[in-house]
């Protein structure tokens, strides 16, 4: 006796509620798990970024383990590399630490005068709220030590975690695509080799793009603040060429740090707008000229989702959220894209297509016909 099983049909609003529900579970699930899942991912994306230069190895006869480590050694040598040399700057902050802390006196013994002339603040009152919030800064600063020890042990249990997925993934990356193959049986293998062939190029392209805008932000940064006559400039054309992590706005973040120094440390303030107009006009460049030519449509998000992605992944994961939003949406429309049913979703969260003109005669449907047919056969080609 053949029993069959009755698909279930449920109206649209108990189909919405399910989807509402799984979204709820898997973000909840998402934030929960972030402290395994965001090293997870960093581990992904370096490995993609690592894996040419493992392959390279191994076609020279080097033992995968062996061509393995060599990468992670390089990684952590750079790694270091970089916290030395943002440590030396940091320190080397501690000589002008005198000169800020007078400076800063100066400002503020103006604004108490200028408070007490024009806004009838007398100079009690103001001692009182100064002296408040200067207790209650040193009563939250064995908190905020507390908390960035236990943040710097975190970081370092962090960087541990993601060097040792990314040595295995890198050494179990033909185990993982057997792995697709049999959860994905019923379907070709040369469509999942295409898939995974689109998530590993656009992640390496991100990834070298990015590494590449950053050299270039950070050298027209540290010129312009060089010309000013600004101290570190180095350290602080760098430091805002990294926030260009965070997409729209994190070269602007990043002029605060050296405009406030610029403010504190120059005679002249008008150099902390220069400092401010620098980052601005190199925001410009980065975001209309610098990023789109060099990633080009490797991460083709339209500006609305990637705003939406942002601010969901930041609620999410926080900061890392921030800098893993744009990738992470990358690959997931990497797969919409290459599911049938899901390609809408796909085309939602990609660039928008310009309109066609209107044919507005015979001749121009005949010309366009066969390039329509040429762009179909290519994309069943690839398919």
């Amino acid at each position: 006796m053949n029993i069959r099983a009755q698909e279930i049909q449920l109206p649209s609003y108990a189909k919405i509620a399910c989807v509402l529900l799984s979204l709820v579970i898997i973000v909840y699930g998402l934030h929960t798990l972030q402290g395994l899942l965001i090293p997870l991912v960093f581990a992904i994306l370096f490995s993609v970024l690592l894996f040419p230069l493992a392959q390279r190895l191994e076609n020279w006869g080097v033992p995968r383990i062996l061509a393995i480590a060599l990468c992670l050694i390089l990684t952590l040598t750079v790694i270091v590399g970089i916290l030395y040399a943002v440590s030396m700057q940091i320190s080397s902050f501690a000589e002008v630490m005198p000169q800020l802390i007078t400076r800063v006196k100066e400002y503020i013994s103006q604004l108490g005068t200028y408070a007490d002339e024009h806004l009838n603040i007398d100079r009690q009152r103001q001692v009182a709220e100064v002296t408040k919030y200067a207790n209650q800064a040193l009563s939250e600063g064995g908190t905020i030590l507390t908390s960035t020890l236990l943040a710097t042990t975190s970081t370092l249990t962090d960087v541990f975690l993601v060097l040792l997925f990314i040595f295995f993934f890198l050494l179990y990356r033909d185990f993982f695509r057997s792995f697709f193959y049999k959860v994905f049986d019923g379907t070709r293998r040369s469509k999942i080799d295409f898939v995974l062939s689109g998530i590993y190029n656009v992640v390496k392209d991100y990834l070298a793009g990015l590494v590449l805008v950053i050299l270039i932000i950070g050298t027209l940064m540290t010129v312009g603040l060089l010309i000013l006559g600004i101290d570190y400039a180095i350290f602080f054309g760098f430091f805002g060429a990294c926030l260009v992590l965070i997409p729209y706005f994190g070269i602007s973040l990043g002029s605060l740090l050296p405009a406030a120094y610029a403010l504190v440390t120059e005679d002249n303030p008008l150099k902390a707008l220069g400092v401010i107009g620098i980052f601005l006009f190199v925001q410009t460049l980065e975001g209309n000229f610098i990023t789109p030519y060099i990633v080009g449509s490797k991460v083709s998000i339209n500006p609305l989702a990637a705003i939406i992605v942002l601010i969901l992944w930041e609620n999410v994961w926080g900061f890392p959220g921030l800098v893993l939003a744009l990738p992470m949406t990358a690959i997931i429309k990497v797969i919409f894209d290459a599911v049938e049913s899901l390609n809408p979703y796909g085309f939602l969260i990609g660039e928008a297509e310009k309109p066609r003109p209107p044919i507005e005669n015979f001749q121009q449907l005949a010309d366009h016909l066969p390039k329509r047919a040429k762009k179909i056969g290519n994309i069943e080609e690839k398919t």
